[in-house]
């Protein structure tokens, strides 16, 4: 049996620069539960916490697009995105208080050992522990199993290979989920966490769930950071087909993709050239928006500030580095 996670209130955030309001989030919640979706994660685009001048001014607070959510559902859990050093465990006992029941704690993939405390802390208070190992493809099988093995001390279930990039292909994110299929106990799950930079996203999702995950995300109408996740409702269709059970209903999660969130979307969910690049490049996907407006500002190409990045090895966290790059190349330009 498959765990589907919709990720359209988190991650999606990203590409409606976290302007979801309250009535918002509870409408497609209140859809995604009516679907049958197992988990919904809401919060801003970067966590709890992420509201700030640096990731991004929420338009509404994470405590109240939570409880919005919670209040919407009948049957469907509740996660809380939670990266160390961003959000704090009083933002996750918030979270908590408004009716969350999953909290999914992310670092980098080499950085387990900063989220011992927050796991700790969700599986101590009865809240479903997740690790999120992000950027996974930085790293080979052996060394993420590693640090999939970290989380899973501390308490996590759950632990996630998470594309943040959109730079894995079926062959890299199936040899990834084995590596900690393998290393983790019976008990504990392995999820994936798709972008679809390089088109790859419901391919590289089906290709987990062949090689032992049971926790996958996706997004109605693929809407999330860079080119999006992994499309939810076409991920459920093809899961369906391929002889996976659900437990969602793929008309309603087509309908409520199409009437509730489509009209939401501020841009479309496509492998533009400035998507693709981050993929190729191996970039944090959330860098889009960041990369167009540096790259605006100082009259360089968004490509050129993504693969510049790349070279870089530019992770999550170092959003101030986006505007060095771009600042960089178009001073060499001059030159």
């Amino acid at each position: 049996m498959i765990t589907l996670v919709d990720s359209s209130l988190r991650d999606g955030m990203h590409s409606v620069r976290h302007s979801f309001s309250p009535d918002q989030v509870a409408a497609v919640a209140a859809g995604l539960d009516r679907a049958g979706v197992d988990a919904i994660e809401v919060s801003h685009g970067d966590g709890v916490g992420g509201s700030s001048l640096q990731y991004g001014r929420a338009a509404f607070s994470d405590e109240a697009l939570i409880e919005a959510a919670a209040g919407a559902v009948s049957d469907a859990r509740i996660a809380a995105l939670l990266l160390p050093g961003i959000g704090t465990l009083r933002q996750l006992t918030a979270a908590q208080a408004l009716g969350a029941t999953i909290a999914r704690v992310a670092t980098h993939c080499t950085e387990a050992d900063i989220a011992e405390q927050h796991i700790a802390w969700a599986a101590e208070h009865g809240m479903r522990a997740v690790g999120f190992l992000m950027m996974s493809h930085m790293i080979g099988p052996a060394e993420l199993a590693v640090q999939a093995r970290l989380m899973e001390s501390y308490g996590a279930s759950v632990v996630y290979i998470v594309d943040s990039a959109g730079a894995l292909v079926p062959r890299t994110a199936a040899a990834r989920v084995a590596a900690l299929r393998e290393a983790l106990g019976a008990a504990t799950a392995v999820g994936f966490h798709a972008h679809n930079n390089l088109g790859c996203g419901v391919g590289n999702a089906l290709a987990a769930a062949d090689a032992g995950a049971t926790w996958l995300d996706g997004s109605l109408r693929g809407l999330g950071a860079g080119a999006g996740n992994a499309q939810l409702e076409v991920l459920a269709a093809a899961l369906e087909r391929s002889g996976f059970e659900t437990g969602a209903e793929l008309f309603a999660l087509m309908d409520v993709a199409e009437d509730v969130v489509a009209p939401l979307m501020q841009r479309p969910q496509i492998v533009d050239r400035t998507a693709l690049s981050i993929g190729y490049a191996g970039v944090y996907s959330s860098f889009l928006l960041h990369a167009e407006r540096a790259a605006a500002k100082f009259g360089v190409e968004p490509r050129e500030v993504l693969m510049e990045l790349g070279r870089r090895r530019i992770v999550g966290g170092q959003e101030d580095m986006i505007i060095d790059a771009a600042a960089e190349l178009a001073a060499a330009k001059a030159r």
